[in-house]
């Protein structure tokens, strides 16, 4: 019997796999990449008998290797967020999924383990930009302004470190960070601590200084959009300066373009915040396109395909 651990390498898979691991520890193989890495459950050559763990990644995407695994008699646990499909009907597959646009992971696997550890599903849910919902999650904590800071700050910069179109984009490899995290029970040890967070705390702030010296190319009352150029830190900084963007303008989408090379744009897309809602409906109608209704991306966008998306995204979040 062997056990895999499958998780988005953002923080929202992350902070998840955390949770679990805190609870039940497991001497696990961890499966995971970049955030926009997803197609992940293939990775996995499963036995009758072995146990997988999937966290925050959609299943719609994984459905053939999921039902591979399901059909040679492995055991599967599954918590997620984001477009499902039709969820297979299996003995042996448990399926957390809530596609409610105010939940996360780090929250589904939060009220699995009653609460268990709770501080690193607030975490999660700050990572994900949904601050009313880790604010509900952490009232029972009795926390200051000052610590929710804290641990907003932390579930941005784990988010931030998952962005990028490879492992070598981002500062930390997503399971070796999750490693480094892994020995804190309490989120505010590792904050207080460690090395690792001030490393990625001057990143972040070294990236989003960059990205803010950049216009937007097509701003309306409802939505604008943003060219990155084809460097490191544009496609570092994209899904956390989205959500920035989408707290600052509430009431417009947000559509950040970073020129990964060969005539091809890496796409993240904020619904308003507002109204979160459109940005998975949008972003599916491109090939490489999925993601949750507040929050989607797009893979790999042809430069061909340019005129489209943009006439696609304003018609999409025009009321």
């Amino acid at each position: 019997m062997a056990d895999y651990d499958i998780f988005n390498g953002d923080a929202d898979g992350i902070c998840a796999l955390l949770q679990l691991r805190l609870a039940e520890p497991r001497d696990a193989t961890l499966v995971t990449g970049v955030k926009r890495d997803i197609d992940l459950v293939k990775q996995v050559s499963a036995n009758a008998g072995d146990r997988l763990t999937i966290l925050d990644i959609s299943m719609d995407k994984n459905r053939d290797a999921l039902n591979s695994a399901l059909e040679t008699g492995a055991d599967v646990i599954y918590f997620d967020h984001h477009f499902p499909g039709e969820i297979p009907s299996a003995s042996n597959l448990s399926a957390n999924i809530d596609t409610d646009a105010e939940t996360c992971t780090g929250l589904l696997v939060n009220k699995y383990l009653n609460g268990a550890h709770v501080r690193w599903a607030v975490t999660a849910a700050y990572g994900d930009n949904l601050h009313q919902s880790a604010q509900s999650a952490a009232a029972s904590l009795n926390l200051s302004d000052t610590e929710l800071s804290q641990l907003e700050e932390l579930g941005t910069l784990l988010n931030y470190n998952g962005y990028g179109a490879t492992v070598d984009d981002l500062f930390f490899a997503p399971d070796e960070l999750f490693r480094k995290l892994l020995p804190y029970e309490n989120p505010f040890d590792f904050i207080a601590g460690d090395e690792n967070f001030t490393a990625l705390k001057e990143g972040y702030t070294s990236d989003m200084a960059n990205a803010k010296s950049i216009a937007a190319s097509l701003s309306t009352d409802t939505c604008a959009l943003f060219m990155f150029p084809k460097e490191s830190w544009s496609r570092r900084v994209s899904g956390v300066y989205g959500n920035e963007l989408a707290r600052d303008f509430p009431d417009r989408a947000h559509a950040l373009l970073s020129d990964i090379g060969d005539n091809h744009y890496q796409v993240s897309v904020r619904a308003p915040l507002n109204r979160r809602d459109g940005a998975d409906e949008l972003c599916r109608q491109f090939e490489t396109g999925g993601g949750r209704k507040a929050a989607a991306g797009i893979n790999h966008l042809p430069e061909s395909e340019l005129d489209r998306f943009k006439a696609a995204f304003q018609k999409q979040f025009a009321i």
